[in-house]
């Protein structure tokens, strides 16, 4: 048997295994990782696109095409846009960060030191990881679309990230340190500039961090 002839004989070999393999039934365990792999990635592309759309903007259609998979994908793993925005929503709110800036906001410690360690926290994690970048993003989206249909007055400020920021707030204007004005409302120009920064870390490829002193400067004197 000369050598192309073997060689010929193993390729097709190799070739009938790759077949049979792929057409064998997978294992349940695998299906069942096969399953998780489609949902964390419908998850992981639909956090970024309701980052950037919001959730009155978001067709399961134009979604579908963005993640490039059908819209019965989507719906073989969540009964409706509803459904799925709700599970974003309790990935990205995550818990442990409220109750971090809940724990700050009562510390016996300078409102001017709290604002400190509050931004050096946020802009750490701005920098490093994209799950806090569309958690800022679509916090302000659901409060754009809140403000939409209610009065701004009522429904804008419902976010915790902007009722323990007010909180230092008032304490640092009590203190001197912090600009005088509606507490919620500098609380949101600060959470605002974090907001722009955490879309240019989301959708842009190049970027420059925004540094302390002028996130801080939005609401210290």
């Amino acid at each position: 048997m000369t050598y192309s002839l073997r060689y010929t004989i193993l390729l097709d070999e190799k070739m009938f295994i790759q077949r049979k393999m792929i057409a064998m039934p997978k294992s349940p365990v695998r299906c069942e990782e096969i399953k998780k792999e489609m949902r964390d990635k419908i998850l992981k592309k639909s956090i970024l696109y309701f980052a950037k759309n919001g959730f009155s903007g978001t067709k399961i259609s134009d979604l579908s095409r963005y993640i490039g998979i059908g819209q019965g994908t989507i719906y073989a793993y969540f009964d409706s846009k509803e459904e799925l925005f709700q599970e974003i929503y309790r990935i990205i709110n995550r818990e442990e960060d409220i109750t971090r800036l809940k724990l700050l906001s009562k510390l016996p410690i300078t409102a001017k030191y709290k604002i400190h360690r509050l931004t050096k926290e946020v802009l750490r994690q701005l920098k490093k990881d994209d799950n806090f970048a569309a958690m800022i993003a679509l916090n302000t989206q659901m409060l754009f679309e809140q403000a939409e249909n209610n009065a701004a007055d009522v429904s804008t400020y419902q976010s915790e990230l902007y009722k323990y920021t007010a909180m230092i707030i008032e304490q640092g204007q009590k203190e001197g340190s912090v600009v005088s004005g509606n507490s919620l409302k500098l609380s949101d120009y600060y959470w605002g500039v974090v907001y722009l920064y955490a879309l240019k870390k989301l959708f842009t490829t190049k970027y420059e961090i925004i540094n302390s002193d002028d996130l801080e400067r939005t609401i210290l004197k």
